[in-house]
C-alpha cells in the first residue's frame, strides 16, 4: 500500500554566497536533527499492541474470526439499525487472547456494521451506533448451535445485496501476536510533538507545522509509517486521509483492519485501499462500556 505523503519538498533557498562545505554541513545537520526528533518520537511513545493476521483456519462462532457468522445468545437477535436492517459481522475477538492490560479478560467482543455503499459510516455522527454496533458478552453460552445462529440471518437470504456493499471478502480466522507500536505522524498529536522537540534543537530555524520542514524525509519516514498501518489493537493509528480525532478522549484504538490484498487476492477492501479503525476511551474500556466508539474509514 501507498504512503499518503504529508510531507513536501520547499523551494530551495538561495545560498549561493556559502561555500559548498557549508551547505553540505548545514543540510547534514538539518537531516541528523530531523532523525534525532523521530528517534525520540519513536522511543518515548512506544507502547504494547496486539498485531493481527488473518487465516485460513475455519472458525466456530465462538472463535476469533472476520466475517462469518458470529456468536449469538439464544435469546437475543442479530443487531439492526433504526430501519431494521440487519447488520453484519465484521470482527469477533476472543478476549482471553488479546494480552493487553486493559482490555477485558474474558468473552467475545463483536464489531458489526451495516452492508451497504459506505460500510455504515455516519458522517454526521462517527459515535451513533445505529448502522454499526460493538457488543460484548461476558459470559458464553457454549450450547448454542451455530445453525441456530443462521436461522435468525435474513441477510444470507438476500440475493440482492450487492458483494461491494461490504469490506470483507469471505470469512477468516485470526491470529494474534504481542508487539510494541510507537506513533507515525499519522496520529493528530504528532505535529505538535514534532514542532517543539525540532524546534527546542533547532532554535534559529523554528517550525510551525511539519510542512516548513527544509528537508526531503520520506525516506526516513517509510518504515515508522508503515508500521502505522495492517491489522492491530492497540497502539497507534494509520489513515489514508485524516485522523477523526482531535482530543485525547478516544484515546485507545480498540480495533484497526486494514485492506488486505496481494494480486488477485483481495480480503478486504475499504473502498479504494482504505482503512478502518474503531477507538474509545481507555478508562471506560476498562470497564467493559463500549457505549461510546468512534468508527471511521477512510481511503484514497
Amino acid at each position: 500500500m501507498g504512503i499518503f505523503k504529508f510531507f513536501r519538498n520547499k523551494e530551495k533557498k538561495n545560498d549561493s554566497d556559502l561555500s559548498p562545505n557549508c551547505k553540505t554541513d548545514d543540510k547534514i545537520n538539518y537531516e541528523i536533527t530531523v532523525k534525532k526528533v523521530l528517534d525520540e518520537i519513536v522511543s518515548e511513545t512506544e507502547i504494547p499492541c496486539i498485531k493481527i493476521e488473518l487465516t485460513d483456519h475455519k472458525t466456530s462462532v465462538f472463535e476469533s474470526k472476520a466475517g462469518g457468522i458470529g456468536y449469538v445468545p439464544r435469546e437475543s437477535k442479530i443487531p439492526v439499525d433504526s430501519s431494521g436492517n440487519q447488520l453484519k459481522l465484521l470482527v469477533q475477538l476472543e478476549c482471553d487472547k488479546i494480552k493487553l492490560e486493559e482490555f477485558p479478560k474474558s468473552g467475545l467482543l463483536q464489531f458489526w456494521i451495516a452492508a451497504n455503499d459506505v460500510y455504515g459510516l455516519d458522517f454526521d455522527d462517527s459515535t451513533r451506533q445505529n448502522t454499526f454496533r460493538i457488543i460484548y458478552y461476558k459470559t458464553i453460552d457454549y450450547t448454542v448451535t451455530e445453525d441456530e445462529i443462521k436461522e435468525k440471518v435474513t441477510f444470507l437470504k438476500n440475493t440482492e445485496n450487492d458483494e461491494n456493499d461490504f469490506p470483507l471478502n469471505g470469512e477468516y480466522g485470526i491470529s494474534f501476536t504481542n508487539s510494541k507500536d510507537s506513533m507515525s505522524f499519522y496520529d493528530f498529536r504528532f505535529e505538535e510533538i514534532f514542532c517543539e522537540k525540532f524546534n527546542h534543537l533547532m532554535p534559529d530555524q523554528t517550525i510551525k507545522s511539519t510542512y516548513e520542514l527544509d528537508v526531503n524525509f520520506n525516506d526516513i519516514m517509510d518504515d515508522m509509517n508503515l508500521e502505522a498501518f495492517l491489522h492491530k489493537i492497540g497502539g497507534y493509528p494509520g489513515f489514508t486521509q485524516t485522523d477523526p480525532r482531535d482530543d485525547e478522549k478516544y484515546d485507545f484504538l480498540l480495533l484497526q483492519l486494514d485492506s488486505d490484498y496481494e494480486n488477485d487476492n483481495t480480503k478486504i477492501m475499504w473502498g479504494d485501499s482504505g482503512i478502518c479503525n474503531f477507538f474509545i476511551n481507555r478508562e471506560k474500556l476498562k470497564k467493559c462500556d463500549f457505549s461510546d466508539v468512534i468508527y471511521n474509514w477512510d481511503c484514497y
